[in-house]
């Protein structure tokens, strides 16, 4: 594979970077380009932003002595070149696959990764820490850079890592990798202010003459430095009147610069490596660079699944009719039903429109549609002040993006019973992008907040329903649902049916087992149910669909009739629907044998849904095998008796 790459075949270590020439360095960019393209063509990954980042990596690595100066990506899927400059070149071709690399610098995975980098804007936050660290420790020589972009500037604990780094007068590096993108483009005024800082001609020509007037002196001179850093604030101050916010913040503001022009970054680079204090270097780059295709529709190629490496043609797998659509096609056709129907409905999300859907409805309802950016705890205050208002925000993030905006869902939505609707996609195991995107714990974290109602779809038409429900309640309202496919496509055209908040379905009667499911996983107990009937063996299945509140009367009759309980969820085992029910069985002194299934205690890593599934035990095969042996080994027990001392619960009928 590495016979067409002369120069990065060669490349073991950063090391081996710094032997090379300057003039070699064009060509070690084109070679990392292309082999990017070529493993990111038959092994899907985060293509764009790598292509962006190649000309940085490896002006980097060539200038600073990694692993002992620190470097941070942020975002991480930014650090392919990264990556393969630091000993992880063959490793590569199994970038994101199960037992491979990890698709985010990971800490465990090389001493270069200085931190992990699988969400957004934590990068200033940390180097930081380790610049202040060694300051403590007697270590003035070693340098900390931070690479920060694709969109990651955008987020609020970016600026308050700023605000600290600035009055700290640390040894950092803010290296700003602005390519005016994250997944989406990107938005807000932050946006809009770094293309009037790169694109002022006036402020941008003068500079140059300044810096070329004065780049054959020595950096170091204190003198010309002073006279610089006053002609600059002079010209920002004056034709860019708002430009200074990085030196009103502490920070010594380097560029704009050509983020594709290696040979200039080596050169600035290496004085910036000398001058002591907070610096920022803005950069300017092109997200997809030296792709055609991927250039010109940066979002698409943001993650383009498979593609042509020679056209950059994305091979379309064709949609044949009566294929069974997405859980977030679904989501982005009901939120526009609904809104047709209701003014008041708006839609929310942290720069995952299209990945959500929320696309669709910015497009019929463009007025009521807001990405705000990466920014997920503005995300739910916003929608809890639209909510004040009397509008109802359906706020759609990503389950393990939610975490960030924990104590503005208690502080600011539910502590004021706030009618916010929370639409949690990529909820449970989510495959490839691994531990620093699995949406495990969304259950377990909302479950213990008061006035928060949780809900599960096991289908399309539950999502549909469970979405209409919400609208007419006046609470805070969670719907989780997985990234990927549904079940059926009967969901069109479907009239709305309300669903009754906290109140579960028997889907199977049975004796002896009962498998007790939330939301889509429980299509795998269905199939477990009919494999075991045809067998003549029969078991229960209940579909509690509201994990909070959760239907006590459905619990009293399944821990009535059945010796074994298993639950089954796509979440963490602490915390969720198997803890919920074990505290169910211990309030109200039950015997029952309970077995919980679901996301083990422990952070799973990358691999495809159907491996990490199985290697969890919940696919269909790891479930029947659960139920199997536990039939076996339970049902010779003799003296059962799950009754309460209240037995009038029998009473119960849950045919419907």
């Amino acid at each position: 594979m590495f016979d067409q790459y002369k120069l990065l075949s060669n490349i073991n270590t950063p090391e081996d970077v710094k032997k090379l020439k300057l003039n070699q360095l064009e060509l070690l960019c084109k070679e990392l380009r292309d082999y990017i393209v070529e493993v990111t063509s038959v092994n899907p990954g985060h293509l764009g932003s790598s292509l962006g980042a190649i000309e940085l990596a490896v002006a980097i690595h060539y200038v600073f002595d990694t692993p002992n100066d620190k470097l941070i990506w942020d975002v991480g899927h930014q650090a392919y070149a990264h990556k393969i400059l630091t000993g992880r070149r063959e490793q590569f071709a199994k970038n994101r696959r199960y037992k491979g690399l990890s698709g985010f610098p990971k800490m465990s995975e090389s001493p270069y990764d200085a931190f992990g980098g699988g969400h957004s804007s934590t990068s200033i936050s940390s180097i930081l820490g380790m610049a202040i660290a060694a300051a403590l420790s007697g270590n003035t020589s070693r340098n900390h850079i931070a690479v920060i972009g694709d969109g990651s500037m955008t987020g609020g604990m970016a600026f308050e890592g700023l605000n600290h780094a600035g009055s700290a007068n640390a040894n950092i590096l803010v290296i700003l990798n602005d390519n005016g993108m994250a997944i989406d483009e990107n938005v807000g005024a932050l946006s809009n202010y770094f293309i009037q800082l790169t694109t002022s001609s006036t402020y941008n020509s003068f500079r140059k003459k300044i810096w070329k007037m004065f780049s054959h002196k020595d950096d170091r001179g204190y003198p010309i430095r002073n006279v610089i850093k006053q002609i600059q604030d002079t010209i920002k101050g004056s034709i860019l009147k708002n430009s200074n916010l990085f030196e009103a913040l502490g920070f010594r503001y380097f560029g704009p610069v050509n983020g594709h022009d290696v040979v200039f970054l080596v050169k600035v680079l290496r004085r910036l490596k000398h001058i002591q204090g907070p610096k920022l270097l803005h950069c300017v780059t092109i997200k997809g660079k030296g792709l055609q295709e991927a250039e010109k529709r940066q979002t698409l190629y943001h993650a383009p699944g498979k593609f042509d490496k020679e056209t950059g043609k994305i091979l379309e797998i064709a949609f044949e009719p009566g294929e069974i659509e997405k859980y977030q096609k679904v989501f982005g056709e009901t939120i526009c039903e609904l809104a047709r129907e209701n003014e008041k409905i708006t839609g929310i999300t942290p720069a995952m429109a299209s990945g959500c859907s929320l696309d669709i409805m910015m497009k019929r309802f463009p007025d009521r549609t807001f990405d705000v950016g990466i920014a997920e705890q503005h995300a739910v205050t916003f929608s809890a002040g639209m909510a004040c208002e009397g509008f109802i925000p359906f706020c759609n993030i990503y389950s393990s993006f939610l975490q960030r905006a924990y104590d503005q869902i208690i502080h600011d939505v539910a502590l004021q019973r706030l009618h916010v609707i929370f639409c949690i996609d990529r909820s449970g195991l989510v495959g490839e992008d691994g531990a620093t995107h699995h949406g495990c714990y969304d259950l377990a974290f909302l479950r213990c907040i008061p006035n928060m109602i949780i809900a599960a779809p096991l289908n399309e038409l539950d999502l549909r329903n469970m979405m209409y429900t919400a609208v007419k309640t006046n609470a805070p309202f969670a719907i989780r649902y997985p990234r990927g496919k549904g079940v059926s496509n009967n969901w069109k055209n479907q009239p709305f049916e309300t669903c009754e908040i906290g109140k579960g379905v028997c889907l199977k009667e049975g004796k002896d087992l009962a498998i007790i499911s939330v939301g889509h996983i429980g299509n795998s107990g269905l199939q477990v149910v009919d494999t075991l009937t045809e067998e003549d063996i029969a078991i229960g299945l209940y579909d509690i669909r509201f994990l909070k509140p959760i239907d006590e009367q459905l619990l009293h009759v399944v821990c009535s009739r059945y010796r074994i309980i298993v639950t089954v969820e796509n979440g963490s085992i602490i915390g969720g629907l198997g803890s919920a029910v074990s505290e169910f069985i211990t309030t109200h002194n039950y015997k029952n044998k309970l077995k919980i299934i679901g996301i083990p205690d422990r952070f799973v890593e990358q691999g495809s849904i159907e491996e990490l599934h199985k290697e969890c035990g919940l696919d269909y095969d790891g479930i029947l095998k659960t139920v199997r042996q536990l039939l076996s080994s339970t049902l010779s027990e003799s003296g059962f008796t799950g009754l309460p001392s209240d037995a009038s619960v029998l009473n119960c009928d849950l045919s419907d």
